[in-house]
């Protein structure tokens, strides 16, 4: 019997998405990691580039401790090498936002709405939805991050808890914020959290 089965305390449940082609989860452990530093280094030697290997090592394992930081505990990318795979640079990171002491998510949403804009998800209000930008440099190159934030109360956490899912990704300053690229990408982003499902989670 685990410490959460002695304390009465309920996992919390499981999720699922409708992903793009090619597309899966992944966790953030260290083989994960590993798994995918072998990847990314298979194809750097293929193409006889190992220097590139070196710094995208740099930026993953970097990119990992980031997510593991921030309380990400899944992903989901462009995973499968077929030709159908929708393979563009983006992201989903998954974690679970909590309430602060004496207050609930009601809270929270009332200041996602105030402050960063947020409404429901394509009309619906379990979700909330909102959208921010930083600009940063990679070396020479100037780009403008998006980052959409999904927010949805977790079933039995009694509003306490919900899940947070950040899609992410990027366009050069001179791409407009309204170019018909990054409101498909949007788009494509809005479908697949619209399809979030619960199950019951998985027990020892």
């Amino acid at each position: 019997m685990t410490l959460r089965d002695e304390l009465g305390v309920r996992p919390d449940p499981e999720f699922d998405l409708d992903l793009p082609d090619g597309w899966a989860r992944h966790g953030v452990d260290e083989e994960s990691l590993q798994g995918l530093l072998a990847a990314v280094r298979r194809r750097c030697m293929d193409a006889h580039k190992p220097d590139l290997y070196a710094e995208m090592r740099l930026q993953m394992e970097e990119a990992f401790a980031n997510m593991r930081r921030g309380g990400v505990f899944a992903y989901f990318c462009p995973s499968d090498p077929d030709p159908g795979t929708l393979a563009i640079p983006a992201s989903i990171n998954a974690s679970v936002r909590r309430a602060e002491p004496g207050q609930s998510l009601d809270d929270l949403a009332r200041t996602l709405i105030r402050q960063h804009g947020a409404t429901p998800l394509l009309g619906d209000k379990r979700t909330l939805r909102c959208e921010r930008e930083r600009t940063s440099r990679l070396g020479t190159e100037t780009l403008v991050h998006h980052s959409v934030v999904y927010l949805t109360p977790i079933p039995g956490a009694k509003r306490r808890r919900a899940l947070s899912l950040v899609a992410g990704f990027a366009r050069a300053p001179e791409v407009p914020t309204d170019a018909e690229s990054i409101e498909a990408t949007r788009f494509l982003f809005d479908a697949c959290i619209s399809t979030l499902r619960w199950r019951a989670p998985v027990t020892a």
